[in-house]
């Protein structure tokens, strides 16, 4: 019998042991930087219910027909490849209890390098933690590394890129 396949999320951990449990309904997860990995998974696995799940209710697409999401969601899915998530910054949540996650996503189309960092804002909606807005840099305004990205240089990087 081969080995469990490791999760997506590049956490460490076999997929069952790590965002399995949230895809299937099982948890909710802990935490901002938690969902952040699972919806990473979640387009590696093309698991695109899950996403639709934790898309706070705030986020522009959850005032669009659901179905529409849906099959976008699960066309960016298909057509990329998602080899390797690094979180490179994280901040727990602030007074209105946004929490943020700055990551470095490693994706591929059909070939061709589509990485990005993505600092991205989360809400808790009363059931989980929800995914509500997102900021990326393309990979042509990618630092080198991206890894010397942190939340406190990432909006300056953001501009002199312009995202």
């Amino acid at each position: 019998m081969p080995p469990a396949p490791p999760c997506p999320c590049s956490s460490g951990l076999r997929y069952r042991e790590c965002c399995a449990r949230y895809h299937r309904g099982q948890a909710e997860a802990p935490d901002a930087e938690a969902l952040m990995r699972s919806r990473y998974s979640a387009f590696a696995l093309r698991e695109v219910e899950y996403l639709w799940h934790t898309l706070h209710p705030r986020h522009p697409d959850r005032s669009r027909p659901r179905e529409d999401v849906l099959r976008e969601l699960r066309a960016v899915a298909s057509a990329h490849k998602y080899p390797r998530l690094q979180v490179l910054d994280r901040q727990p949540p602030d007074a209105t209890g946004t929490a943020v996650v700055l990551f470095h996503a490693r994706v591929f189309e059909k070939g061709k390098d589509r990485s990005f960092v993505e600092r991205s804002e989360f809400r808790h909606d009363g059931t989980g933690w929800r995914y509500l807005s997102g900021e990326a840099l393309a990979p042509g305004a990618l630092p080198v590394p991206p890894e010397s990205l942190t939340l406190a240089n990432f909006p300056t990087a953001a501009r002199e890129g312009g995202a």
